[in-house]
């Protein structure tokens, strides 16, 4: 792991729009657990129209979502005991893929079939690998136990279809000086923009850490904390190839110990991403806040999530304008995209990492996974 707390000034080109913008060797979250059941769920993953669904016994499973005969998405389709039955002409496709039944004849065509991806449940998500399956190993699924470990409570959520590269995403939460300026009023204060940061990185991974000593706490901690006065306050954000982001967030009694390691006259956070590339524009945010403190409290679970998502007004949908409008002036402008500053550093690093990847999976007869 190296330290690299500065950034280059430097333009970024615009990119090609027939180029790939993700890697495919990749585990990403295409659904909450509970979103899947026995019935037909269209999603689309990395340019891939998938149909997913649950066997009798209960493994979820994800299928190309076109017809082997006449394309059409299966989706439309039904499920009779584990098998999808096309709703056009009734070719049935078993959870590997393979065609079992052709109306009006005996002999099935042998290339009858469709792509059977490799899908794994963990975390309370569906996680499916759009690349090479021979590469598809669980253990390289992001860590994301925070979802789902007893110690942490939280709802979460899910923005389907959101209208910008995943990328802009990766890039806003590995930079929370936007907050000063986005969202101020609840998680926003000066003391972010004018503290310092470090920025490390491995092969898969990039963190962000940013501690504001004895700084006055924004609304939304102050609230968490429950008592006047200043504050020690910490942004630790781990970004895990391809598109997860955990970022360990909280305010503590200023001078009582937390950048040491004493978080007890404190509270703790965590906000979780899951970013999903759809396309090259469009990419689905499974997102959640947990917490360590009042685990207990069902109405304060409710209300964290309420404060985050809220009729156009919570903090993940104050992001959502800004990403989204990001976008349209991406499409719409002459110039490259932007440029760089010091802040960018994490952003940097995570799209560093990407483009080895992706570049990885492009070059003649090398299969490596991410």
């Amino acid at each position: 792991m190296q330290p690299n707390s500065t950034a280059k000034s430097a333009g970024v080109a615009r990119p090609d729009a027939a180029a790939q913008h993700f890697p495919l060797n990749a585990w990403y979250a295409a659904a909450w657990g509970h979103e899947i059941g026995r019935d037909l769920s269209a999603r689309t993953v990395c340019n891939i129209d998938l149909v997913l669904y649950r066997t009798t016994d209960g493994r979820a499973v994800a299928l190309e979502d076109a017809c082997w005969h006449r394309l059409l998405p299966l989706s439309l389709g039904k499920l009779d005991g584990d098998q999808v039955v096309c709703g056009y002409h009734g070719l049935r496709f078993n959870p590997a893929g393979r065609c079992t039944f052709m109306p009006a004849q005996k002999t099935i065509n042998p290339s009858a079939c469709v792509r059977s991806f490799p899908t794994v449940e963990r975390h309370r998500l569906v996680w499916i690998w759009p690349g090479d399956p021979a590469l598809a190993d669980p253990e390289r699924i992001p860590d994301f136990h925070w979802n789902d470990n007893t110690e942490w409570v939280g709802e979460g959520g899910t923005f389907y279809g959101l209208k910008c590269d995943y990328r802009l995403v990766i890039d806003n939460l590995l930079d929370l000086t936007h907050e000063t300026y986005v969202h101020a009023g609840s998680i926003g204060h000066d003391a972010i923009s004018a503290a310092p940061f470090d920025v490390t990185y491995t092969d898969r991974t990039v963190t962000v850490t940013r501690w504001m000593r004895d700084a006055e706490a924004p609304p939304f901690w102050a609230k968490q904390l429950g008592r006047d006065g200043t504050v020690d306050r910490w942004q630790i954000i781990l970004f895990q190839m391809s598109s997860v982001i955990a970022g360990d967030v909280g305010v503590a009694v200023a001078g009582s110990g937390a950048p040491e390691g004493d978080r007890s006259q404190g509270v703790n956070g965590h906000f979780l991403a899951a970013i999903t590339p759809e396309s090259e524009t469009t990419c689905h945010y499974f997102w959640n806040f947990v917490r360590n403190f009042r685990t207990d409290d069902a109405e304060l679970t409710r209300a964290l999530n309420v404060a985050h998502v809220n009729d156009g007004n919570g903090v993940y949908e104050q992001d959502v304008r800004v990403l989204e409008a990001q976008q349209r002036a991406i499409e719409r402008q002459p110039r490259m995209p932007f440029y760089n500053l010091n802040i960018d550093g994490g952003a940097m690093w995570a799209r560093r990492l990407l483009d080895r990847a992706i570049a990885a999976e492009r070059a003649p007869g090398l299969a490596a996974a991410e």
